[in-house]
């Protein structure tokens, strides 16, 4: 959709909209579910560029898998898409309530986020593309602990404001991405819960981190804001409990502020941390993944230069605590391996 569409075009893509979240409501969550299902798969079959970009992608981070695995992968991937797009999203206001949650949601591995809300001091809850992203935010809101997210507006300003108003009926707050520092500020003074969307890839400018073995970049803004107002960060995931519409609320991690204490480079421990945690809750459910993102679109300098991995940057990834040399060469033998293509290809490795 294009920014600058004309209010015809923008009513021409909103009104369809409307009109399929209505028939949506007409049937069972499960037949719901089994329909996006069917159409996620005629998708992964029709768009073959982006099907060969998630086979890619799981290729990558999965190097052990055969082919079969990578496709089996892909196709559930696309399935769970189009569930969360088609279904979860429409029907989520209507299933979920205060006093229905507890038949759809089970917090049994999310004590940690659990405990730390209960304080009542700020906590950042990270989650990536991975289950029901959405969903986190809106059900924890809905407990009665609101949270602050940031979110890049949608491009048609009809949809962006019914998907807002879906998103905050029970005090999710959702703020766009542009100029939110102030805002963001604001909130953490009121004492009110933060949430991002933490895999999302930060361009050339950002911190070169561990992905699945692979350096990908990530904003620097969670680590500084952890960092300024001593924040602890959770990492946490809605996981789909079958083809059904209940979910599991885990978490993978919890990084208090005196684990970065004694950091010689707090932010890139921030950042490679909460990025391991992440990559262990799509490891427990990779068919939950948005594999089809383009998390490692951006490359560090160095593999743009056609030069091996620098010695400052092989120090900083030694000194992650949980390093081990197996993973360690992983990474440095893929970055490496990048960077010689580059300089002979100008493309990625093969």
């Amino acid at each position: 959709m294009a920014r600058n569409a004309s209010p015809l075009t923008n009513w021409s893509q909103y009104i369809p909209l409307r009109l399929a979240s209505g028939l949506v409501q007409c049937f069972s969550p499960g037949q719901n579910l089994h329909t996006a299902s069917a159409i996620g798969s005629a998708l992964y079959r029709l768009n073959r560029k982006r099907r060969e970009r998630t086979h890619q992608n799981i290729r990558w981070s999965y190097p052990e898998w055969d082919e079969g695995q990578v496709r089996t992968i892909a196709e559930k991937s696309y399935q769970s898409m189009i569930q969360l797009a088609m279904v979860d999203a429409h029907i989520m206001t209507r299933v979920l309530t205060p006093e229905t949650w507890p038949a759809y949601i089970r917090l049994m591995g999310a004590k940690p986020v659990v405990e730390k809300l209960i304080q009542n001091k700020p906590v950042i809850m990270l989650t990536g593309h991975c289950g029901n992203w959405e969903l986190l935010g809106y059900t924890l809101s809905m407990m009665g602990y609101p949270i602050t997210a940031l979110a890049r507006p949608l491009d048609n300003p009809l949809i962006n404001d019914w998907i807002v108003r879906i998103r905050e009926v029970y005090g999710l707050k959702i703020l766009t991405k542009w100029g939110a520092a102030k805002e963001l500020e604001r909130h953490i003074q009121a004492g009110q819960h933060l949430g991002f969307i933490a895999d999302q890839n930060a361009g050339d400018r950002g911190v070169f981190v561990p992905f699945f073995g692979r350096l990908a970049s990530s904003y620097k803004s969670i680590a500084l804001l952890a960092m300024h107002y001593k924040l602890p960060i959770t990492i946490a995931q809605a996981r789909r409990v079958g083809q059904t519409f209940k979910y599991d609320l885990v978490c993978s991690d919890l990084i208090e502020p005196e684990d970065w204490a004694d950091q010689e480079d707090p932010m890139f421990y921030i950042t490679a941390r909460f990025n391991r945690g992440i990559e262990d809750l799509i490891r427990a459910a990779p068919e939950q993944y948005l594999w089809l993102h383009r998390r490692w679109k951006s490359r560090p300098d160095h593999e743009r230069q056609g030069k091996p991995v620098p010695k400052r940057t092989i120090e900083k990834l030694e000194s992650l605590p949980w390093m081990t040399d197996d993973e360690l060469g992983r990474v440095v033998e893929w970055s490496n391996r990048a960077a010689r293509d580059h300089a002979h290809t100008g493309g990625a490795p093969s």
